[in-house]
């Protein structure tokens, strides 16, 4: 199916539109994925029940879960755009450990964020793990050049990654 794509990216691309479907209402539906989201910090541990609290796996878990086709879209083709590059020059085990920290991370930040400004929220997505690749992918091949489609102009990729940060912040 993807004769050239490296293991790890191979795996992360199937196991997120794999768990996609299963959130879909003919199958198991949202519902059912609650406790893996990432839920914000609140007194208590419930996090089986619906709306529940902050469990430490859903630092991990709330990476592999997607709200809606476009926001699985977009995550999958950058991570199957900047993960293959990066998976090839680090290795199968850097790489994976690099994308599950930037996950965690960034679901730390979001709690930490989210407290600080008084609105908790549930989150879901990839894009944690993503921009931490988009990061990465800045740092390694920061000197290669990047057309993008829309607007169709030409940068290096470190270029890129800088405008991704101010634009997303």
């Amino acid at each position: 199916m993807f004769p050239r794509l490296p293991t790890v990216t191979k795996a992360l691309l199937i196991a997120n539109v794999i768990l996609f479907l299963l959130q879909q209402p003919f199958l198991l539906g949202m519902q059912t994925f609650e406790p893996f989201m990432l839920q914000p910090w609140q007194q208590g541990f419930d996090a089986f029940s619906p709306g529940g609290n902050f469990q430490p796996w859903q630092l991990l878990t709330y990476g592999f879960l997607h709200s809606g086709f476009a926001h699985l879209f977009f995550n999958m083709l950058l991570l199957f755009l900047l993960g293959s590059p990066l998976e090839q020059t680090w290795g199968e085990k850097r790489f994976l450990v690099f994308y599950l920290v930037c996950i965690a991370g960034a679901g730390v930040c979001q709690l930490i964020v989210g407290t600080m400004l008084d609105n908790p929220a549930t989150v879901l997505g990839a894009s944690g793990g993503v921009f931490g690749l988009l990061l990465g992918y800045g740092m390694v091949f920061g000197d290669r050049v990047m057309r993008l489609l829309f607007p169709p102009i030409t940068m290096t990729a470190r270029t890129f990654v800088i405008l991704m940060g101010v634009t997303e912040v």
